[in-house]
């Protein structure tokens, strides 16, 4: 799955964005010459647009001179956010229409976004073609023993004086990415000609903009102000984004945006190809696609997302190769070059799965069930045709929660780490199997009116000992779940905070495209949101993720989290008289656990690359940065390996030829034993799932705590 998310990130990304079905719908390059105009039917867009954000949009926002004020910031972040190519006399001019961009657009005048995007049109072709005429003679003339730096962070960079300054920032970037491919270990004499490819791309991508692009740029730098799920898509969009739903399992299960000139990881599609080979990670940065064993490496910096995306599309059984630029590493020196098969995402690997973990306790091993929720699904077309047999995640997880019971097992972690959310009926469905009856969610309208969903008739559920494992990444339905269970203290949340998606959306059209707005929010039993905060684990685990680039609070202008009037319902047990206890052996175990102190590591490594603000262009001093890079993780992974009893690496290379090694020796036995399911194989020679086994002993430690304490009251008792 590899789909496109709308979102605001600087300069040409931001058009590469708004230009992702150009090429698909045969737009005529316009002359040099030719400025953008908009059209009749856009002014009617907009007057319907502003008109529908301010009546029905969740947070009742007018549009009005602070509104304009920042549409006109937020305009400009999204075409030239890295301050490349606007200088303080472009922006001095662009103040005019600071305070009356409210004034104009509910009348339908467009002028403001026009002539500032035909301004900044005009400044991107002059400086591509610019760069590309003497870009051969410039990497030449770089001398890398020079002791300078390349800024990263551009947030609070200041606008360029004038065009000298911009030639200097020109002349860092260049250097900067030259030197990027010149330790990639690119030979030096294909610089000149990977970075000419690069440009003379974007240069033609100029060409093609046109007055559907401008607008949508122009609108959803609006739109976004509301909050960053509300989004106009124009008519080649909406048309775009429907093929991109229908090829959804084509692929190889990745989403993917747009980061400046980069293409990012936003979130891997779980049990998909690319999260069963286990190599690309969320946040990593591709940079080179190539096809086949063999294939070229293409370079795709700077690239359209959509194109990026049909580079990586293709048939079933077919093998792509990606260069990635790893997620930890906050240089762009680093290369890592996976392949992976492309394949369908196979509709059984998305339904919930089941095992048994065997956790040690005080008076001998206990079984736990696990049950594995990749996403709330439902066939709505099979159940509507009266198919008594139709899937549903509730369907499944009652089945092989009858199964886990029949194996007597001692209680249950449902893992819902990575799930994305997906039906919120189901959601409330699956909630009821292990409460009796109640609600579970509230639901309200931008109107403030309140609608409330649960389970309606008292029956049969679930009454075991119950722990719920949930990520970052665990989203929407997956959180009114979590809150249900954690609201009615039902089980103990364990894992990472969850992603604090709690907005409802909706699709409405208009003159010409048509406006997704965010019109309802959820809300738990406790009258908490969802929203921005997330559920909050009882126990936390260590995370990899970052919240400041992973996460709805990751997000600008995401709508706040807030509290409606709390809903009466039932507590299943007092869970304050359990958690300290499970917390402190969980913190005993996890500090002298060699994969946990791991992962504390590996944490505190990222925080501290995630800190470095510049990077240096001078030859060695980059190389020692990389190196000292390289050495902080590698004394980490010896760490870790001399606590499990194994013999330390010499370097990171080393582990990679044992990874390489061992799926030589998988291959091999797979050739020997042609009948053997390859992927459950593979499944089996992987190392244990940590936070899934450390889910099992809180529920055990729980569990034990409990039948202490019964024991001890039966003999008071007696």
């Amino acid at each position: 799955m590899v789909d496109i998310i709308l979102s605001t990130f600087p300069s040409l990304s931001a058009i590469g964005r708004t230009l992702s079905v150009a090429l698909i719908c045969g737009v005529i390059s316009l002359p040099v010459a030719a400025k953008i105009e908009y059209s009749e039917t856009q002014r009617d867009t907009i007057i319907e647009l502003v008109e529908q954000l301010e009546k029905r949009h969740y947070s009742k926002v007018t549009y009005d001179n602070n509104l304009s004020s920042q549409h006109l910031d937020a305009y400009i972040d999204s075409l030239d956010g890295s301050k490349m190519f606007f200088t303080v006399t472009d922006i001095e001019e662009f103040e005019q229409y600071r305070q009356v961009m409210d004034d104009q657009l509910p009348k339908g005048n467009l002028d403001a976004g026009y002539v500032i995007f035909n301004r900044f049109q005009e400044g991107l072709r002059t400086r591509l073609e610019s760069v590309n005429e003497s870009l051969t003679e410039t990497v030449a003339a770089m001398d890398f023993t020079v002791d300078e730096y390349y800024e990263l962070d551009t947030d609070d960079r200041q606008w360029a004086k004038g065009p000298s300054e911009l030639d200097e920032r020109w002349r860092k970037h260049l250097k900067n990415q030259a030197l990027s491919l010149r330790l990639a270990d690119k030979p030096a004499e294909e610089i000149p000609e990977t970075l000419g490819r690069r440009y003379s791309n974007q240069l033609k991508r100029v060409e093609q903009y046109n007055s559907q692009d401008v607008f949508q740029i122009y609108a959803n730098a609006l739109t976004e102000l509301y909050d960053p799920h509300t989004n106009y898509f124009s008519p080649r969009r909406s048309e775009n984004f429907n093929i991109n739903m229908s090829l959804s399992l084509e692929g190889i299960g990745a989403v993917l945006q747009a980061e400046e000139e980069y293409t990012k990881v936003a979130r891997l599609v779980p049990k998909g190809p690319a999260d069963k080979q286990g190599d690309l990670q969320p946040s990593d940065r591709i940079v080179g696609v190539g096809q086949g064993d063999e294939g070229r490496i293409e370079d795709v910096i700077g690239w359209r997302l959509d194109e990026v995306v049909e580079l990586i599309r293709g048939p079933k059984d077919s093998t792509v190769r990606l260069q990635v630029i790893p997620a930890k590493s906050k240089s762009t020196d680093e290369r890592k070059l996976i392949t992976i098969v492309r394949n369908k995402v196979k509709l059984q690997e998305q339904s919930a799965q089941k095992e048994v973990l065997e956790i040690p306790g005080d008076n001998g091993t206990l079984k736990v069930g696990v049950i594995d929720i990749p996403a709330f699904y439902i066939d709505f077309e099979a159940m509507r045709r009266g198919d008594k047999d139709y899937k549903s995640t509730t369907r499944d997880v009652k089945r092989l929660l009858q199964e886990l019971q029949e194996e007597n097992i001692d209680g249950l972690v449902v893992d819902l780490r990575n799930n994305g959310g997906g039906s919120l009926q189901e959601a409330n469905e699956l909630t009821g199997l292990f409460i009796e009856y109640g609600p579970t969610v509230q639901i309200r309208h931008s109107s403030r009116r309140v609608w409330r969903d649960g389970k309606r008739l008292k029956s049969d559920y679930y009454e075991g000992p119950l722990v719920v494992l949930i990520n970052r990444l665990s989203a929407s339905a997956s959180e009114i779940f979590a809150g249900a269970i954690q609201d009615y203290e039902r089980g103990i949340i364990v894992g990472d905070r969850s992603f604090g998606k709690g907005t409802v959306q909706t699709l409405t059209p208009l003159t010409e495209g048509q406006l997704k707005i965010t019109e309802s929010k959820f809300y738990r039993i406790s009258g908490d949101s969802t929203q921005h905060r997330g559920v909050v684990p009882d126990l936390a685990f260590p995370s990899l993720f970052d919240t400041e680039q992973i996460g709805e609070s990751a997000l600008d202008h995401a709508l706040n989290w807030d509290q409606i009037d709390s809903v009466r319902h039932r507590r299943y047990d007092d869970l304050s008289t359990v958690l300290p206890h499970v917390t402190g052996l969980y913190e005993k175990r996890s500090h002298s656990n060699p994969d946990f102190v791991y992962l504390e590591d590996q944490i505190a490594l990222a925080a501290e690359t995630r800190k470095l603000e510049r990077l240096p262009l001078q030859e060695e001093k980059r190389i020692a940065l990389r190196e000292s890079q390289e050495q902080k993780a590698l004394t980490i992974e010896n760490k870790r390996r001399v606590a499990r009893g194994e013999e330390p690496l010499a370097s990171l290379d080393d582990d990679e030829e044992e990874d390489v090694a061992d799926e030589s020796a998988e291959d091999a036995g797979s050739v020997a034993s042609a009948d053997t399911d390859t992927d459950e194989t593979a499944a089996e020679d992987d190392e244990p799932d940590v936070l899934l086994t450390e889910a099992g002993n809180v529920l055990v430690d729980a569990l034990v705590l409990k039948q202490q304490r019964y024991a001890a009251n039966v003999r008071n008792e007696d």
